[in-house]
């Protein structure tokens, strides 16, 4: 049997790739790719309520996964706002219509778990597209800059959760939050914000980026990417289960991958958005 570092070696050299192409090529194969991912990762919420005997309106969060994402994508504030609405109200009028089997748990949970998959990997699409026109010129050629923008997200979070790992495990002696992450450390998180910072700086001397920007994102997902981890820990011990699902040999499911994605990236947009930083 493979052990789990060979599974998830065997994962990354086949994931790496075909993730380089779909980011950097981006137009509709980026977008239908990330609603993939959300539709797998409501899925995987589901399950995970299920376990606990709650009740999730699956079809609502399906559909609103992919409408939020839609909107994301094509539409606007007012229409993202009627999308909203509908995901408050079909539960809560659900819980009338259904009242013997279908309560206002059942509706909330089912608000927040399509809320919790689909606005943060909406802001994969808001990312990606951002300044759709603009290209950064890198020493690997020209990359658009949403692209660009899109990496410092995914490498900082990976850089976090690399060096994370390996300061944890060498040097980690104080636990940073036993009842949801016992194999979490303070040493393990302060490696991981100097990975980030790392990472995201390296990207962005590779980009030909303002370097107090990338020290300043650096830091910001450095913080985020460990806090999205621990969330979905959290929702993880409260089903009663260790991963999410098995999508990813060695990973677990989608949720489980990209949980930290699922803070960083939002962190990386609004800090864009705000200091456009090329």
């Amino acid at each position: 049997m493979p052990t789990l570092l060979g599974k998830r070696i065997v994962t990354a050299v086949i994931g790496i790739p075909i993730t380089v192409y779909i980011i950097n090529y981006g137009t509709w194969i980026f977008a239908a790719a990330a609603a993939l991912l959300a539709l797998v990762a409501w899925h995987e919420f589901f399950k995970m309520m299920a376990v606990k005997n709650i009740k999730v309106h699956y079809l609502t969060g399906f559909l609103g996964v992919l409408l939020v994402l839609g909107c994301a994508w094509l539409g606007n504030a007012q229409e993202f706002i009627m999308v909203i609405l509908l995901l408050v109200l079909v539960p809560m009028v659900k819980t009338v219509l259904c009242h013997k089997n279908y309560g206002l748990v059942e509706a909330a949970v089912t608000l927040l778990g399509t809320l919790y998959v689909s606005l943060p990997f909406s802001h994969l699409l808001l990312l990606r597209f951002t300044e759709p026109n603009q290209y950064i010129p890198t020493a690997l050629g020209s990359l658009a800059a949403g692209a660009a923008y899109l990496w410092l997200a995914f490498v900082g979070t990976w850089a976090s959760d690399t060096l994370a790992y390996f300061v944890g495990s060498t040097l980690g002696r104080h636990k940073l939050c036993p009842a949801i992450s016992p194999g979490k450390t303070y040493e393990g998180a302060a490696g991981g914000l100097v990975g980030s910072i790392m990472g995201i700086t390296a990207m962005g001397m590779l980009f030909g980026l303002p370097a107090i920007h990338t020290f300043v994102l650096g830091l910001l997902v450095g913080i985020a990417a460990p806090l999205g981890d621990l969330t979905e820990s959290a929702l993880k011990r409260f089903a009663g289960v260790k991963d999410s699902g098995r999508l990813l040999p060695g990973h677990g499911g989608v949720l489980d991958r990209f949980d930290a994605i699922m803070f960083a990236t939002p962190v990386v947009y609004y800090y864009v958005k705000v200091f456009i930083i090329v």
